[in-house]
């Protein structure tokens, strides 16, 4: 079940890390139930899902650039049936030729393997256990990026937890001067450290925007509720999606805040700010379309996932500035206080679904691949509780097709996608599946 929101309204968000791979829960363990009252707990009687994504398929819709058909039922399939993972947490692959495919464990490793169907084995790439932290079940190796220039840099970014003192890390590493077929942990340059006050809500994700900048998801602090009040406080980089550029990388400056960034030049909030008001965004995409048309200077748009406390998962198309509303509303309900929440300034979600049709939201991308024409220049997204896969196409004002695309039996944790634009979906399971027509 799922409801479309005004777009004109404003909006809020959530996302609990549970999304992320070792938790299944519903939300934080010390959170009050949907039934419950008092401040910064959800409304009491909130309006349950209005809108039904049917399960047939409807009439072609006119999308914003061209007309696609209409959505349509699919199945999922292993995509690599000889291959299995433990606890993956992202999957990319490198403009550099040489068609592979990279996956991450949360525990620390990254893999590598030729995108063939009958490819039997993932070689480690790079081994990073020895510095990822495991202390909470939402930490790990959580993020990976290659930079647009790898094919000649050997450069890629990954994000990951460490202890003593509890914090986020990201770093830059390159491939092995023995041998470009590996990473080399050895080289690793730390570009930035977050301190987490808790172990969950830690974000992660990580990918190259269309401006070239390093765009960097960030979760709220952890515990329920936003205890830290770190999704309306720009003064920390916590709660945010972060935008840094890192294409002269040096130890003596990792990095720098582009001047575009909207939050650059406000005394006392943080330049890295690209967007804030968030709960732990797991995951976030670009639409690829993006890069072939990208000029410089164009506003750039973000499809992100936010995981809802007790009640409401939500989707949100995130651009520069905005305030997606966490710990004020979630979804597009008031949390803090639990009515008549102040909305002014606030974003509201693309879209949202109560706890009838799961409990952890997943994002995922817009299709942009040729095997499955129906589902072209849809965002495609799942929940890690239930299982559900749904589609959902936008026209840059409102929601015009949605379906619930299969119901997978999966676990979630994530999805990928190649240079081809075809989706993958990760499963706690241990399996890489992709869609599928049904038989």
């Amino acid at each position: 079940m799922i409801t479309i929101l005004p777009t004109k309204l404003v909006r809020a968000g959530i996302l609990v890390t549970a999304a992320l791979i070792a938790l299944a829960a519903c939300g934080d363990t010390n959170s009050t139930s949907a039934s419950g009252t008092g401040p910064g707990q959800p409304a009491a009687r909130l309006n349950q899902s209005t809108f039904f994504p049917p399960t047939t398929p409807t009439a072609s819709v006119s999308g914003a650039d061209d007309v696609h058909q209409a959505l349509r039922p699919l199945a999922v399939e292993r995509a690599f049936p000889n291959l299995e993972f433990n606890q993956l947490t992202n999957l990319a692959q490198p403009d550099d030729g040489s068609y592979r495919l990279f996956v991450t464990e949360q525990g620390g490793i990254i893999r590598v393997f030729p995108n063939r169907r009958e490819v039997a084995e993932a070689t480690v790439f790079l081994n990073l256990t020895d510095r990822v932290s495991r202390g909470h079940n939402e930490e790990g190796l959580l993020g990976l990026a290659f930079a647009p220039a790898f094919q000649d840099t050997g450069f890629f970014y990954v994000y990951y937890s460490a202890s003593n003192p509890r914090r986020s890390v990201l770093s830059r590493f390159s491939v092995s001067g023995a041998d470009s077929t590996l990473g080399d942990a050895a080289s690793e340059l730390v570009i930035l450290e977050i301190p987490e006050p808790a172990g969950n809500h830690n974000g992660g994700q990580l990918a190259f925007g269309p401006d070239a900048f390093l765009y960097i998801g960030v979760g709220d602090g952890g515990r329920g509720g936003d205890p830290f009040g770190n999704g309306q406080n720009t003064g920390t980089l916590l709660g945010s999606i972060l935008r840094i550029d890192v294409s002269s990388t040096s130890a003596n400056e990792p990095y720098r805040v582009p001047p575009s960034n909207p939050f650059a030049a406000v005394s006392g909030s943080r330049g890295e700010i690209f967007a804030y008001g968030l709960r732990n965004p797991w995951r976030f995409s670009f639409d690829m379309s993006l890069f072939e048309k990208f000029e410089p200077g164009e506003p750039v748009e973000i499809w992100v996932a936010d995981v809802g406390q007790n009640q409401w998962e939500e989707i949100d198309l995130v651009r520069s500035g905005g305030n997606y509303g966490w710990n004020i509303m979630e979804g597009g309900h008031c949390f803090s206080p639990p009515s008549g929440c102040p909305e002014a300034g606030l974003e509201f979600p693309v879209a949202e679904y109560g706890r009838g049709a799961g409990c952890s939201i997943t994002g995922g991308y817009v299709y942009r691949g040729e095997s499955l024409p129906s589902l072209t220049g849809a965002y495609v997204f799942g929940d890690f509780c239930s299982g559900s896969i749904w589609g959902m196409r936008y026209d840059g004002t409102s929601v015009t097709d949605s379906l619930l695309l299969v119901e997978s039996g999966l676990n979630i944790t994530s999805f990928g996608q190649d240079l081809t634009g075809e989706i993958y979906v990760l499963s706690r399971n241990a399996g890489i599946y992709r869609l599928t027509e049904p038989d």
